[in-house]
Order: C-alpha cells, then sequence, then structure tokens
C-alpha cells in the first residue's frame, strides 16, 4: 500500500472511531454537578487564538495561589467552535472539578481545543500564558491531563516543556520512547486499558509511537517510578473510570515543582 492510501486508511480508521467513542461517551457520561455552560468561555489574545473553557472552584483564602488543571480533549472533538472539547462532561474530567468543589478546594481548571489531531505544545503554553494573567495561579502546581490523542499531548508537552509541569496524567495514549529520559523525574500517573481497540497498550499504532506499557517499562528502566493502572476488562474509553479514582485528585494536588517556576511570559524551554 502506498504511503499516501496508508494515511488515508488511518484517517479513516480516526473518523470511525472517534465517531463510536463520541456516542459512547454521551450514553455513558456519569452525570455531574456542573455543567457545559458554568464554564466561560475564552481565546488566547495572540495570533493562535486558541479557543478554551475555564472555571475556578470555591473555596480561596487568605490570598492563596490556585493549582491549575489542563484537560486536553481527543482528536474527535477538534475545531475552534469552544464546545466540542467538553462533550461528555469533558470526557469525565468534570469529576475532578465535582470533588474539588464538594471538598472546598479551590481550583483553576481550563478545557482548551485544538485542530487537526494534535497538540502543538506552543499551542498549550499559549493557553497556560493567558491563563496566568487572569488568575493567580501557583505556577509550581500546573497539571496536565489528557485522553487518547490528548494523552499523546501531554507527554509531547512535557517532554517539549520538561521543568514547567507538575504532574502528567495522560490516558489511553502513546508516544515515542525517544525524549522520555527528560521526563524521567516528572510524577506521572498513566492509565490504560487492556483491551484497547484503538491504541493498543503495548504497540500504540504500529509504528515510532507506542502504547502506555511500553512506556511505563521504559520509564522505569530510566528510573522514574510512574504509578499506572491498567484496566484488565476495558478498551479504550477508560476516562470517566480513571477520573472517578478517589485518590487521583489528592495525589495530582500533591505534586509540586522542586525547582524555580518556569516564567511562561519569556518563552520557556
Amino acid at each position: 500500500m502506498s504511503m499516501l492510501g496508508f494515511s488515508f486508511v488511518m484517517r479513516i480508521r480516526a473518523v470511525v472511531a472517534g465517531w463510536f467513542i463520541l456516542m459512547f461517551c454521551l450514553l455513558a457520561a456519569p452525570a455531574h454537578a456542573i455543567e457545559d455552560e458554568d464554564l466561560a468561555r475564552f481565546w488566547t489574545p495572540d495570533v493562535l487564538r486558541v479557543p478554551y473553557r475555564a472555571i475556578v472552584t470555591k473555596g480561596r483564602r487568605n490570598g492563596e495561589l490556585l493549582p491549575l488543571v489542563i484537560f486536553l480533549h481527543g482528536d474527535w472533538q477538534d475545531g475552534t467552535d469552544n464546545e466540542s472539547q467538553l462533550v461528555g462532561d469533558g470526557n469525565g474530567s468534570f469529576d475532578l472539578v465535582d470533588r474539588a468543589q464538594r471538598a472546598g478546594i479551590p481550583l483553576v481548571y481550563i478545557a482548551p481545543q485544538t485542530t487537526d489531531a494534535y497538540w502543538p505544545p506552543a499551542r498549550i503554553v499559549a493557553v497556560v500564558r493567558d491563563v496566568l494573567r487572569k488568575w493567580p495561579i501557583d505556577a509550581r502546581r500546573i497539571y496536565l491531563t489528557g485522553v487518547s490523542d490528548g494523552a499523546t499531548g501531554v507527554w509531547d508537552t512535557l517532554k517539549a516543556y520538561p521543568r514547567c509541569f507538575a504532574a502528567g496524567i495522560p490516558m489511553s495514549g502513546m508516544t515515542e520512547l525517544a525524549g522520555l529520559v527528560s521526563i524521567r523525574d516528572i510524577p506521572q500517573w498513566i492509565f490504560h486499558g487492556t483491551q484497547d481497540n484503538d491504541t493498543d497498550v503495548e504497540t500504540g499504532y504500529g509504528g515510532a509511537m507506542v502504547g502506555s506499557r511500553a512506556v511505563v517499562r521504559e520509564l522505569r528502566k530510566l528510573g522514574a517510578t510512574p504509578r499506572y493502572t491498567e484496566y484488565a476488562d476495558e478498551m479504550h474509553v477508560i476516562w470517566s473510570r480513571a477520573y472517578a479514582e478517589p485518590a487521583l485528585l489528592p495525589w495530582m494536588l500533591d505534586q509540586r515543582l522542586a525547582g524555580k517556576p518556569c516564567d511562561f511570559s519569556a518563552g520557556v524551554r
């Protein structure tokens, strides 16, 4: 098969998988205390004009700085409508906001939107830069989480900016083994379904990028200690189950950068 034919087949595969996943999210997503309309709409003021939604939970005391949780959607939610990224209660990630609300934990949750089934790290940094101008964020407590292509975006961004994020929580994703050495010290809690029918837990799509099990094995070989949850009875759409893990939010919020936080306004590297 020619490279053009292979690319076409992969794109059709992604579209079909996307429709299936979208319908599953709509039918299976649990009810949440917050609704889509509770998240304000924003666009970054730069040339990228990245759309994103945001909500701030209550409970801030004595002028404390707030942790920032960034959710990256999958490719079936691509676009510029600033709506599709929230389908299925943000693929279950609203559970993090609900838990924070109930516990009186103040944090900022944002859900940006991307295009072309890819998360350029610079796009995520543009959103972080804008958020830092709007709210009193603790730059030592910025967390990245994402599903499917969003999980790949988490790993790509951690590799591009290895000293800027306090933790990464990728779900059902894949990435290249190259570059993992630069993020071995970043706390990660990785999730995947053993029966994943879209992104194989071991081989990903069968190319340079491999699935979570292979990533975890390599990270541990490099001396890292990632947490890894693999659901034996689950396929690709594990996110509502994973975000509902009781220990996830406390674990996430316990992570902090050890060194000086990044100055995102200066074009971090």
